[in-house]
């Protein structure tokens, strides 16, 4: 087993239906999400699967069109549940498969804005709860958003795997005396088959990175039935950034076996880490859910896909209400 199984504790399960509350004055409410054209979204369990595993080709059949430029979705999409069912029943890339963990999600996704913020609505079906011991011990479910621009080539290509490599934590490369999270290659002076480890790019060029718009802007929603949603958020870049005090709105619902959560921001920003949400601006989004007390890679994620406000051609066009 790894380090990360080894340490994991048991905590009771949660039961029964109830109303999860969001924060403050509900700015979702303002949305009429019944004019919202909604898109279907699979989210699949991808076990070890790296960057650095999708352009090699001994691992990867498809390498080298990745290596051209060929995008995930381009080869893949339409083959989320099966590609889950096969890595999550431990036949390839995961070593300590979970019993009972289901291979996909089926989830309803809808984005719109208003004046003044994006919204992000995720609706999809409760999963079982498993036998294994939890390894986040604090949130039964946690929803995340990612959204980057063109700038980040490699979240435009391959969405969450561009900050995904096979030294973090949980990885087939995870070193024994680090716990490396989320990372973007341009951060680090050198990226082998491992990942970048700690070669690190000196501090300014970091923050010249960020300043360009070179980062993974990520929001979250911390759940647990019968509570209020918890918000997170922060940006990825030599690591995975979490903000004290983040701009993120979290609502949510779970009633009749459905989870329901809205993430939220104001469009404009204006500052490091975060983007601005503009018409015009082709952005890129992905999507995970760690359920059943899941943490780090034992998630479910989607492959990339594109959004734009108001009009446009993309997967997401977020119409104003």
């Amino acid at each position: 087993m790894t380090r990360l199984m080894r340490n994991i504790a048991a905590v009771p399960l949660v039961a029964g239906l109830a109303l999860v509350g969001g924060l403050g004055a509900s700015p979702a409410r303002a949305i009429d999400w019944n004019s919202v054209q909604g898109k279907e979204v699979v989210l699949f369990y991808p076990g070890q699967a790296s960057f650095e595993w999708a352009l090699t080709q001994s691992d990867h059949s498809g390498a080298p069109k990745f290596r051209e430029g060929k995008n995930c979705e381009e080869c893949h999409r339409g083959e989320e549940a099966k590609i889950g069912d096969l890595i999550v029943s431990g036949k390839k890339l995961e070593p300590n498969p979970i019993p009972g963990k289901r291979g996909s999600i089926k989830s309803t996704v809808k984005i719109a804005h208003d004046a003044d913020r994006l919204y992000v609505r995720i609706e999809w079906p409760d999963g079982p709860p498993l036998s294994a011991p939890h390894i986040d011990k604090e949130f039964e479910v946690k929803a995340t958003v990612m959204i980057g621009t063109d700038a980040v080539v490699e979240a435009k290509r391959a969405g969450c795997w561009g900050s995904c490599h096979d030294d973090a934590i949980g990885m087939a490369s995870d070193p024994p005396n680090a716990d490396l999270t989320k990372y973007l290659a341009r951060s680090r002076t050198k990226i082998t088959r491992q990942g970048g480890g700690e070669n690190f790019k000196p501090a300014s060029d970091i923050q010249k990175l960020l300043n360009d718009g070179i980062f993974l802007e990520f929001w979250q929603a911390r759940l647990n039935k019968g509570k209020p949603a918890v918000p997170a958020g922060g940006y990825i870049l030599d690591k995975r950034h979490q903000l004290d005090n983040p701009p993120v709105a979290a609502e949510a619902s779970f009633a009749n076996g459905m989870w329901t959560v809205v993430l939220s921001r104001k469009l404009v920003m204006g500052q490091p880490g975060h983007n601005d949400l503009v018409p015009g601006q082709t952005y890129h989004i992905g999507f995970a859910i760690h359920d059943a007390y899941a943490e780090h890679r034992f998630h479910h994620v989607t492959f990339g896909y594109s959004l734009v406000l108001d009009s446009g051609s993309a997967d997401f066009v977020a119409a104003k209400q």
